[in-house]
This record gives structure tokens, C-alpha cells and sequence, in this order.
């Protein structure tokens, strides 16, 4: 009875002690990946801190805009329900009204998301409001989130380029591709 009581609480320190080692004290939260560190390394846009900070820290270091263009950085701005903000890359303008994006932490913690939609709703047609693929819902979620607008690599080129590399991401939620809905089984 007591080397059985002995091992269970060995086993209890020893799960205690890979547990702290593999999450660390505190910093679970950390082990995700975030939209920051994702878009500034698919990007290249080299902003660091919080997404509701790249537009300001933006000023003076790189072009900014209000027109999407592939490689730059959709800035979303800070509401209730997104504290700290988000950034995307966007990955291929499909319209004047209607983009594809490649970002990490959307529809799922931690996850990342390759070519989703994303759609201007804005009254003026000016990106100032987007609507973006949420994959829990299959279709464009039904938020409208406010951007600040668009961080270009360089100086903000009069047109896409043809052929923007992009690394090879895995990802496991079901994108669109070229604008276009998966369709149901």
C-alpha cells in the first residue's frame, strides 16, 4: 500500500514538472501562434507589439494606405471583442471589393488560415469595414470589424504583384479559394 501511494505521488510531481517545463509558469497563453508574429514574418513588415499598434508605429517607416494590395498588412483597429486588434497579410486581391487574406489566430486559437475572404462592406467602398471568412461558421462571419487600413512592404506599388511568393502553411480549416465558398457535401 505505501509503494503505490509513493508512486502516485511521484507520478503527480513528475507530471507537475513536465507540465511547468513544457507550458512554463504563466505563459500557456504564449505557446500560440498570434497574428502579430505571423503576418511580420509572412510579410516581412518588421512591427512588433500588439496589432492595435502596427498603423502608428507604421507612420514613418513604411507606406501606408486605404488600397489593398498583396503582401501588405490589414491593419484592423481595437474593439470590445478584439482588445488588441489583428493583422493579415493579404494574399491576393480578388476584386476591387474583395480580398484574400493569410493570417494566424481568426476561427481558431492559435491555428492559421490560408487565402481566406475578406469583404469590403463599407458604404463608401473605402475598406474601411470588412467582414472575414470565420471558418466555425463556414462564411464570412457576421462581425463588421473597423480597419485602420493597409501597411505596404515598401513603398505601396500602383498594382499587385503577378506572383507573390508564399511559404507553404498548413492549415485545417476549409478556405475559399479565388473568392468562392466551399461547397457542402
Amino acid at each position: 500500500m505505501k509503494s503505490t501511494s509513493l508512486a502516485a505521488r511521484f507520478a503527480l510531481v513528475v507530471s507537475c514538472v513536465l507540465t511547468t517545463a513544457f507550458f512554463g509558469v504563466g505563459t500557456a497563453h504564449a505557446r500560440f501562434l498570434q497574428c502579430a508574429p505571423f503576418a511580420r514574418e509572412v510579410s516581412g513588415i518588421a512591427i512588433h507589439g500588439n496589432a492595435n499598434t502596427w498603423w502608428s508605429q507604421a507612420a514613418g517607416r513604411y507606406e501606408r494606405g486605404q488600397a489593398p494590395v498583396a503582401g501588405a498588412v490589414m491593419a484592423f483597429k481595437a474593439i470590445r471583442s478584439m482588445p488588441v486588434g489583428h493583422v493579415a497579410m493579404v494574399s491576393k486581391v480578388v476584386s476591387e471589393r474583395e480580398v484574400l487574406l493569410t493570417h494566424a489566430n481568426w476561427s481558431r486559437r492559435g491555428g492559421i488560415e490560408r487565402d481566406v475572404r475578406a469583404v469590403d462592406v463599407s458604404a463608401a467602398g473605402d475598406w474601411s469595414q470588412v467582414r472575414v471568412w470565420y471558418a466555425g461558421a463556414g462564411d464570412l462571419g457576421t462581425t463588421v470589424y473597423p480597419l485602420a487600413g493597409f501597411i505596404y512592404a515598401g513603398k505601396a506599388p500602383a498594382a499587385a504583384p503577378a506572383d507573390l511568393p508564399m511559404p507553404v502553411i498548413a492549415t485545417a480549416a476549409v478556405a475559399p479559394v479565388e473568392g468562392a465558398l466551399p461547397v457542402a457535401d
